[in-house]
């Protein structure tokens, strides 16, 4: 019995080393995956196309397997790439509403990738036009050749969100003379970055400085603002026009702000008249007061007052200089009756100025005033001097009023003292 047992597991042994000679010394099998992958744009519109690239890798680390066989007394060593063929890749498009994320194409006999090899694979995906925004999985699809095929879901965002302009500093009236600037703000509120932006003004009834404004790459979430100075070519309401253009990735996009202005010949530089005489006589003179007002958002400069009479005016210019936001400033003129006609005459004020590398002239303020043979006339507003109105120099009426007024108390003291005099000195006598 004992001798049957030996043999049994001696035949065991042998039939056990005999299967063992066909199973292969290293095992493995090619293993084809995608490593990895990149959009761009990350973030896609409806309408877009993107570049997708799809890195392709046999992950296997080893080169070879060997397998050993023995047959009739012979041992066989078979040694085997773990290399793979790759017949064909395609994209599954994504689908919504009727709507697709698509590629424009397939590729088919790739050929052959090592074990530890990758290659990188380009597509081009496309975005319908009326594809809602969201999340979406687009499907690859790799056939491997005596391997195991491949199926791999991308991640595709959609989005709507743009760049916007906002109107920051949009005045809805400016005067004829002069140029206003305004301020609008390009805001990119999409999640990844655009690149080229350029915004770009249109208005008919002014010019624009710059003709357009290059930004350039706007950041995700970041904005810009934009500085034009507009030039008024003629009194009118007319729409003005920004319009922004970007690209996402290489895909051009386009947006606008509307807005209503109104060309006015209302003045925020202008003169203003604060104290006039209404009449003059003949051969006398009066004084003119004046106010300039910067009513813009910027600094002037080479501000200057000019007198447009028949009259002669002293001086007959009046240099401001450089005048800020909301300054005023005030001039004096002094007009000379002496070399016009009786009757009605006119004197102007015009304002020059700089503004930026331009000149600039406001319409005249005129007032009228009347040359008499009689004592003259003043009008004066609470705030500014007393002007004067006479004959060779002499004051006017109301000014001869107060140079009387200490003799006329001097008499009438005088006479106060001597009629008490009188009185005391009846008194005594009684």
């Amino acid at each position: 019995m004992k001798k049957i047992m030996t043999t049994v597991i001696m035949i065991m042994l042998f039939f056990s080393a005999m299967i063992s000679l066909y199973i292969p010394t290293v095992q493995a099998n090619p293993a084809v995956m995608i490593s990895q992958y990149q959009i761009s744009p990350e973030i896609l519109m409806p309408g877009d196309t993107a570049v997708l690239t799809l890195q392709v890798t046999n992950a296997e680390t080893v080169a070879t397997q060997t397998s050993t066989s023995i047959s009739g007394g012979e041992t066989t060593t078979t040694v085997r790439t773990l290399g793979v063929e790759i017949e064909k890749i395609w994209i599954d498009p994504a689908t919504s509403g009727g709507n697709q994320i698509w590629a424009t194409s397939s590729y088919t006999d790739i050929g052959y990738l090592a074990a530890g090899a990758n290659i990188e694979i380009n597509f081009k995906l496309v975005v319908d036009k009326n594809m809602s925004e969201g999340i979406y999985f687009p499907v690859v699809n790799i056939d491997v050749s005596g391997g195991t095929d491949v199926i791999y879901h991308l991640l595709v965002k959609v989005s709507n969100a743009s760049v916007d302009l906002l109107p920051t500093s949009i005045p809805s009236k400016i005067s004829k003379g002069g140029a206003t600037e305004l301020t609008i703000t390009a805001l990119n509120k999409r999640e990844n970055a655009v690149n080229e932006v350029i915004v770009t003004p249109q208005g008919g009834s002014v010019e624009f400085t710059p003709k357009s404004y290059f930004i350039g790459l706007l950041p995700a979430g970041t904005s810009k603002d934009v500085v034009f100075s507009i030039k008024p070519i003629e009194t009118q309401v007319s729409n003005i026009i920004f319009i922004v253009s970007y690209k996402n990735g290489d895909n051009l996009h386009i947006n606008s702000l509307s807005s209503q202005l109104s060309v006015i010949e209302s003045l925020d530089i202008a003169p203003i008249i604060t104290n006039f005489p209404y009449s003059i006589t003949k051969g006398g003179s009066s004084r003119i007061s004046v106010e300039v007002y910067n009513a813009k958002t910027e600094t002037i400069t080479g501000v200057l007052v000019t007198p447009i009479c028949n009259a002669t005016v002293i001086p007959s210019q009046y240099f401001i200089g450089s005048m800020d936001p909301d300054d005023v400033f005030s001039a004096s003129f002094d007009i000379y009756a002496d070399t016009v006609d009786y009757g009605v005459q006119n004197i102007g004020f015009v304002v020059s100025f700089k503004q930026g590398n331009e000149y600039y002239e406001t319409p005249s303020v005129s007032k009228s005033f009347t040359v008499v043979s009689g004592p003259g006339q003043s009008y004066q507003t609470s705030s500014s001097s007393t002007s004067t109105s006479g004959t060779n120099g002499f004051p006017q009426s109301s000014s001869l009023i107060t140079c009387l007024t200490p003799i006329i108390l001097i008499i009438v003291l005088i006479i106060v003292v001597v009629l008490l005099y009188l009185r005391w000195k009846k008194r005594r006598k009684v």
